[in-house]
C-alpha cells in the first residue's frame, strides 16, 4: 500500500527545486517560538560556490525524483513550528543537500555551515574574540605613537549560529553538520541558545553603558551592530542538525526537534543521483555498479559519494581493472580496513 500523498496547499517547502515566494506565507510562530529581536538587519547574501555546487546537482534531481511525502511533512513541520530539523541516516542520504535545497527553494540566501568536530564548542558557534591580535596591535599602536587602529568590534566575528540568530525578516537556513562527532557535553549546551533564540557576547556587556551599539563581522562577512551585547532572533532559523546515528542525543535535545530519519537510496534514487552528478551516460554504464552497490549495502555500511567516485573514475579506465578498481574505492565504513 502507497503513502497517500500529502496536501499541498499547507506545504512551504515542496521539493521541487524550483525557486518560490511561499516563505512570505509562512503563518505566525506558535506563542512559545515567537521572538521579538530587533532592529532587522539585512538578509544574508545568495547562495556561495559550495551551495552552487551542490544545488546544480540538485535541480537536476528534483527533475527526476521528488522528496518522499515524509521528508516534505516534516521539513515542513520543523519551517511552522520554528523548531530544529534532526535529520538522521547514513552516509550519502542526503542530509546536508536538504539545507541547501530549502534554502534555494525558498530563496533564503547562503546555507551558513558549521561542521563539528570533537573539539567544537558552544562559543565557536557563536562568536570569536581575538583578544591577542586586539592587544598586539594596541601595543604596536602605542610604541609607534598612533592611534589603535579599531574597537573591541573589529575583533568580534559571530560564527554560523550566532549569524543565524540575528534578527532578520526571513529565516536564515543553519547547517550544523555531523552532530554526533561533538563532545558529550555541546548538544546539551546548544539546548537554551535553540530555545531562548537569542545569546550574549559578555566581552560587549561588560562595555555596555560606554558602548551601547557595536559593529561587528558576521559569518558571512557583512558588519551588524549589536546592541547593550546581546543578539535575538525576528524569525527563528530554519535549522538542520545532521547525525549519522552514530551517537545518542540527550532526551532534552530530542524533545526540541522534528525528527526526520532518511533511508537509504533505493536504485531508482541512487540511478537519479549518479545521472544528476554524472550524466546519463555515465548512469547507464554505471548500472552495474549500483546494483552491486546496492547489494552490498544490504549488510555493509557504504556511501553515496564511494559509488559516484567508483563510477566517474571507471568509465574513463579501461574494462580490465574496472571492477577492481570499484572495489577499492567502494570500502566499507563500518570495519577497519
Amino acid at each position: 500500500m502507497t503513502e497517500p500523498e500529502p496536501s499541498g496547499d499547507w506545504l512551504i517547502y515542496r521539493g521541487t527545486g524550483e525557486p518560490h515566494t511561499r516563505i512570505d506565507g509562512l503563518p505566525e510562530p506558535p506563542p512559545w517560538r515567537d521572538f521579538d529581536g530587533g532592529p532587522l538587519v539585512a538578509p544574508g547574501p545568495g547562495p556561495d560556490s559550495s551551495s552552487a555546487r551542490r544545488l546544480g546537482a540538485y535541480r537536476h534531481m528534483a527533475e527526476m525524483h521528488r522528496p518522499s511525502p515524509e521528508e516534505l511533512e516534516m521539513v515542513n513541520a520543523a519551517l511552522y513550528l520554528r523548531r530544529p530539523l534532526l535529520v538522521t541516516g547514513s552516509p550519502g542520504t542526503g542530509k546536508s543537500t536538504l539545507a541547501h535545497a530549502v534554502a534555494y527553494e525558498l530563496g533564503l540566501g547562503r546555507v551558513l555551515h558549521w561542521p563539528i568536530v570533537s573539539r567544537s564548542t558552544l562559543q565557536d558557534g557563536l562568536y570569536r574574540y581575538d583578544a591577542i591580535a586586539r592587544l598586539q596591535d594596541n601595543q604596536i599602536a602605542a610604541h609607534s605613537g598612533t592611534a589603535p587602529p579599531g574597537g573591541i568590534g573589529s575583533y568580534i566575528r559571530l560564527g554560523p549560529l550566532g549569524t543565524a540568530l540575528l534578527p532578520t525578516a526571513k529565516p536564515r537556513v543553519l547547517l550544523i553538520d555531523e552532530l554526533d562527532k561533538s563532545d558529550i557535553d555541546l548538544p546539551n549546551d546548544l539546548l537554551n541558545v535553540m530555545e531562548e533564540g537569542e545569546y550574549g557576547i559578555p566581552e560587549l556587556e561588560r562595555l555596555a553603558e560606554r558602548e551601547p551599539q557595536v559593529d561587528v563581522l558576521t559569518d558571512d562577512g557583512a558588519k551588524v551592530t549589536v546592541g547593550e551585547g546581546r543578539v535575538r532572533c525576528r524569525a527563528f532559523p530554519f535549522v538542520i542538525l545532521t547525525s549519522n546515528g552514530e551517537r545518542d542525543f540527550p532526551a532534552p535535545l530530542l524533545r526540541r526537534c522534528i525528527h526526520l530519519e532518511l533511508d537509504r537510496p533505493d536504485h531508482q534514487r541512487l540511478s537519479t543521483v549518479v545521472r544528476a552528478h554524472l550524466g546519463d551516460e555515465a548512469a547507464t554504464v554505471g548500472e552495474d555498479l549500483v546494483a552491486r552497490f546496492l547489494d552490498r549495502s544490504r549488510s555493509e555500511l557504504l556511501a553515496t559519494d564511494q559509488l559516484l567516485n567508483a563510477i566517474y573514475l571507471t568509465h574513463h579506465a579501461a574494462p580490465p581493472t574496472r571492477s577492481r578498481l570499484a572495489d577499492m574505492l567502494i570500502q566499507r565504513l563500518d570495519r577497519p580496513r
